[in-house]
């Protein structure tokens, strides 16, 4: 079965760097797979996990929002944030959706309610991924 190589990498670092089979992704538009010689593409990317199949197995990485260029050879993902199910502190991520659920419960100000939205849901993705 043919390959394509995939790229994730955040402000930080590289986070990925692996030949795939497929690549699943929630764009903004929706789910997206990616098979080798895909028609070239841009678009942004919800804060959703990411599954990449290969060889077999599938690498399952939470990724925090950013943007997929898919080539005909390569896909790379522009992430926000990324990290490995084996990476994630399941505790941190825990008291970080609590935190932020009590946030959108005090409902203080918009600024305030749209940070603790997205906190909320990228904290749900990490405990979702590791879940998996």
């Amino acid at each position: 079965m043919s390959t394509f190589l995939v790229e994730i990498v955040t402000p930080e670092r590289k986070v990925y760097a692996e030949t795939a089979n497929m690549v699943s992704v929630k764009g903004i538009a929706g789910e997206l797979g990616i098979l080798p010689n895909h028609i070239p593409l841009v678009t942004p990317l919800r804060i959703a996990p990411i599954s990449i199949k290969r060889d077999g197995k599938v690498d399952v990485l939470a990724v925090g929002g950013g943007f997929i260029e898919v080539r005909k050879d390569k896909v790379v993902i522009l992430a926000e944030s990324a990290e490995l199910a084996s990476e994630i502190d399941v505790n941190r991520a825990q008291a970080a959706k609590q935190r932020a659920e009590e946030r959108l419960a005090a409902k203080r100000d918009e600024i305030d309610f749209k940070r603790a939205e997205l906190a909320l849901q990228r904290a749900s993705n990490r405990i979702n991924v590791t879940e998996r």
